[in-house]
């Protein structure tokens, strides 16, 4: 690795071991996604995960990972208001909730971190707009993982994208640089100005993950110390990529593989995984 001031920046055969990572937290992903159903608990999602990671010889980055306490599980899962850091347990999803799981993957040595929230059967207008635009936002945001550009690029994109859409981007928390550790520099907070920060160049890898609410921006850590909710109980929603910056323009580490559809189902696919190419304006060969 080439270090610039508390930056890795990675070889090619590092992208390609986190790559690795990426699709098979892409796949426990999915596995938990097609999971979702009034009455699950997320306890039960949360064994899917593991079971996933176990049968790609993965290790779960989240698990025992140091805080108040050591997390005590593979995945967050996160309900409605609550933002981020959920912990599974023993709770079932209703008709009309709305859920961010988060799962981080290791693969000798590289972590793989990204996240999603769907809904659990249908869903309120103003939740389906809540997702749409916090989804957007995240692509939005690669879109500027550029050489040349600057991480306040990011920030400023997914910041406008989503206070142009009427909802607020959450302040405390921030993206990160991914790599052999889950949490590495640079900081990519939500909200920004453009040409300002880190500069980007081939080898840098962020975990973009816009994290948005429908009300006020404040938050609050619940009596488990982990979870975070919005402190006026207003929806929220997350969604997340790890990402490298290439010469040819942003590689996205944690999607899924065309080879992946055999074991994806095709509708959750297309709604949630089939959107974006690996490498984000280069055509796929």
């Amino acid at each position: 690795m080439n270090r610039r001031p508390g930056v890795v920046v990675k070889s090619q055969r590092e992208l390609e071991i986190m790559r690795q990572a990426g699709r098979i937290n892409a796949l426990a992903l999915a596995a938990c996604v097609a999971a979702i159903r009034p009455g699950v608990t997320t306890a039960e999602i949360d064994a899917l995960a593991s079971e996933v990671l176990r049968q790609h010889h993965a290790e779960p980055a989240f698990l025992d990972y140091p805080g108040a306490y050591p997390y005590p599980a593979v995945i967050t899962i996160s309900i409605n208001d609550e933002l981020v850091h959920g912990i599974p347990g023993g709770r079932r999803l209703k008709e009309g909730d709305i859920v961010s799981i988060d799962c981080g993957s290791i693969v000798d040595g590289f972590v793989g971190d990204s996240a999603l929230t769907v809904g659990v059967g249908e869903i309120s207008a103003k939740a389906q707009h809540l997702l749409d635009v916090t989804r957007e936002s995240l692509f939005v945001g690669i879109g500027e993982m550029q050489p040349g550009k600057h991480t306040g690029d990011v920030s400023a994109a997914i910041q406008d994208y989503v206070e142009s859409n009427g909802l607020e981007v959450v302040k405390e928390y921030t993206g990160h640089g991914v790599g052999r550790d889950m949490h590495e520099l640079p900081q990519v907070p939500n909200y920004g100005h453009p040409g300002t920060g880190l500069g980007l160049r081939p080898g840098i890898t962020i975990a973009i993950e816009p994290m948005v609410l429908a009300g006020r921006p404040e938050t609050r850590v619940m009596q488990d110390q982990w979870t975070v909710s919005s402190r006026d109980g207003h929806l929220t929603a997350h969604f997340e990529h790890s990402v490298a910056v290439t010469e040819d323009g942003p590689w996205i580490l944690t999607a899924l593989d065309e080879a992946d559809l055999d074991a994806v189902d095709p509708i959750l696919y297309n709604q949630y995984f089939a959107d974006r190419p690996h490498h984000m304006g280069v055509e796929q060969t």
